[in-house]
């Protein structure tokens, strides 16, 4: 076993928020302190343990007088566990899925499926097709059903269209939530409103007092409904489950889904060049800051490895990059699923802007400063050799991937 401290940010997390339920297992066990007169106090029932016969006993290896009694921050917590034996009723959730795992939307979205069903009902989570994602007991999903098949690849909302109405079917939701996005939810929610005969509630932000409440008017009014049965949610809908985990029981469907005579040809996916993206819809954004030096090696890695650029405030003033590529909350704030920085300290408004990436990578110099204390992987090291080592990385991948191919 390595003797190197893994952090746990979580763990962190849960030992500085006081309204955690968890927050108090996480504090070490105070033996001593200093007394108002300056005098060493000790507490003789915090001192010692309890034998195998019931009878206290005093630990004078000095074990517990060292750093054993301090909790590490790499100790796994372990969230107290929601289940659902009978549900009453469930609640469907739809997300979207985006790359195989579960996105910031996706999670929001559980998060409001929780508030509708209560302690009597259970979150039944609908994936369609193989998955990457092996979180979805700490997501809120109480049961997981995903459809597989080929009908369902690619772009086929006619299919699955017909395969979540032979959920309803079987599991009569008293809801279904999906995501109002441009990645899928929105017109599958549509078409299977439409399918159903419902009107769904779109654009909902909030579900409170027995109302959904939705945006309307491009954006500059709420409006008001009863609490549909098919409710099409915005980001940031809802709080995403986190202080409990959940079962993910996987559940199948009794009956086969019909196939659909599709109308639909789906001819795949389309190249289409990362530096066209918005930032704010990119799912790969590779960052540069004052500590590059050479940047045109720094555009020739983000071609090779097909990222959508992006900048930090001092890049961006000094003119290495335009100003619609700034990243951070005097720019633009991101939400990719990979973020890599290159020679970026780590501002307070950058760190900000990536808030919702889901992994960030740091390549710097420095293995004290902020980026690396918040990146999930940290490489130390010159920007200009790590980064002529990723391309030369990715053409051998290519190189091997055409000569397996012939």
């Amino acid at each position: 076993m390595s003797d190197i401290i893994r952090r746990d940010p979580r763990a962190e997390w849960i030992a500085r928020n006081r309204l955690h339920p968890l927050h108090a297992a996480m504090q070490p066990a105070q033996h001593s302190w200093m007394g108002p007169n300056g005098i060493i106090r000790k507490n003789p029932h915090g001192i010692g343990f309890i034998g195998p016969n019931g009878i206290k006993r005093i630990d004078r290896s000095g074990a517990q007088q060292g750093g054993a009694t301090k909790r590490s921050a790499a100790v796994e917590v372990q969230l107290p566990l929601h289940q659902v034996a009978a549900p009453a009723f469930y609640i469907s959730v739809v997300p979207d899925m985006v790359g195989g795992r579960l996105s910031s939307h996706d999670r929001d979205l559980l998060g409001l499926a929780h508030q509708l069903a209560g302690k009597d009902g259970a979150v039944l989570a609908v994936v369609f097709g193989e998955h990457k994602e092996n979180a979805f007991a700490t997501a809120g999903v109480d049961r997981l059903l995903v459809l597989e098949g080929d009908e369902f690849s690619g772009y086929a909302p006619e299919q699955r269209v017909q395969g979540l109405r032979a959920v309803d079917n079987q599991f009569s939701p008293r809801h279904w939530l999906l995501p109002d996005s441009r990645s899928g939810g929105g017109e599958l929610g549509r078409r299977f409103a439409a399918a159903l005969g419902e009107r769904p509630a779109t654009r909902v932000w909030q579900v409170k007092d027995q109302e959904c409440i939705g945006r309307a008017g491009a954006g500059l009014q709420d409006l008001a409904r009863p609490v549909a049965r098919l409710i099409l949610a915005a980001a940031e809908c809802a709080e995403p489950v986190s202080e409990t985990r959940h079962e993910a029981l996987p559940v199948e469907l009794s009956t086969a889904v019909a196939r659909s005579l599709s109308r639909i040809e789906d001819l795949g996916a389309v190249a289409v060049d990362p530096a066209a993206i918005p930032m704010a819809e990119a799912e790969f954004i590779f960052s540069g800051g004052n500590g590059v030096k050479d940047w045109g090696l720094f555009h020739r890695t983000a071609e090779a490895l097909g990222a959508t650029e992006g900048a930090s405030r001092v890049a961006v003033d000094d003119g290495f990059m335009a100003r619609d590529r700034q990243v951070g909350a005097s720019g633009t704030w991101v939400t990719a699923r990979v973020y890599v920085a290159v020679g970026i300290s780590g501002a307070i408004q950058h760190l900000q802007g990536i808030g919702a990436c889901d992994k960030v990578v740091a390549i710097n110099l420095d293995p004290g400063c902020d980026m690396i204390k918040r990146a999930d992987l940290s490489v130390i090291g010159e920007s200009a050799e790590i980064l002529q080592a990723l391309i030369d990385a990715v053409e051998a991948y290519r190189n091997e991937a055409k000569r397996d191919a012939a």
